[in-house]
């Protein structure tokens, strides 16, 4: 229970979500975190489920766009200013588009990259100082199965998605020498509240959520974001010490279907 112990992690896209089941499984195991979110509200709500379940949690939050890079260095002052270090960090912010690459606009690509992409870029940068700083410092980063995987619908998300995959790599070689590791996760399908807030909007219940997915990995099921969170924690322990560059497929098997 105590992996994490006296090491700090920031998450972006922490307000929901697998960044927010990341941030409760990394409380559990004796960190400090601070969530970065867009939407304030979310941040506010999952601090407190935090602190409300796991005694002596200690949760900051910060609301801001990812895609704004001042921003992202603020919220590494504030880790370091509440916490007194930054030991890991977790990209997992995005935002999707449903657009066909044929239809997509500028401004539509733009966007997606600025958040997805950009706003990762902005969080390593603003992060790196202080994860040399730390020393065995840790880069997660969510990426998705579908970065090495093809489908139609979201192919603006899944090209932002597998440069974060080639982002990684060059990490792991650039921050080597500095005791940094980069790694990334490529989850699959994730029953998250995202996913059941569009489900409900169309009128479907959670169950026939679920069904539509038992044909999309070799599990047969959605992942809960509890099972993509362990293995984010679990790559930037010290239990990972000798991996970096690595992706980690957390996909049900679904990337070699």
């Amino acid at each position: 229970m105590n992996r994490m112990k006296d090491k700090v992690a920031l998450f972006t896209g922490g307000g929901a979500g697998i960044g927010a089941s990341a941030a409760r499984v990394f409380c559990s195991e004796g960190a400090s975190v601070v969530l970065v979110d867009q939407d304030r509200a979310a941040l506010d709500r999952t601090a407190e489920a935090i602190r409300a379940d796991i005694k002596g949690a200690r949760v900051e939050v910060h609301a801001a766009d990812v895609a704004n890079a001042d921003e992202a260095k603020r919220a590494v002052g504030k880790a370091i200013t509440v916490f007194g270090r930054l030991d890991v960090l977790v990209n997992n912010a995005a935002m999707r588009n449903y657009a066909a690459i044929a239809d997509a606009t500028t401004e539509e690509w733009q966007a997606m990259l600025g958040v997805n992409l950009v706003g990762a870029a902005n969080y390593c940068r603003a992060a790196i100082p202080e994860l040399r700083r730390a020393g065995k410092g840790s880069i997660v980063t969510v990426s998705s199965c579908y970065a090495v995987t093809g489908r139609k619908g979201m192919g603006l998300y899944d090209a932002t998605k597998a440069g974060l995959l080639a982002m990684t790599r060059t990490l792991a070689f650039e921050e080597a020498a500095h005791g940094v590791r980069a790694n990334a996760v490529c989850p699959g399908s994730t029953l998250t509240d995202f996913h059941i807030g569009r489900a409900k909007a169309k009128g479907k219940s959670v169950e026939e959520l679920k069904g539509e997915r038992s044909d999309n990995s070799l599990v047969g099921r959605w992942a809960s974001p509890e099972e993509i969170a362990w293995p984010i924690l679990w790559l930037a322990s010290d239990e990972a010490s000798f991996i970096t560059g690595a992706t980690l497929m957390v996909d049900g098997g679904l990337s070699i279907m």
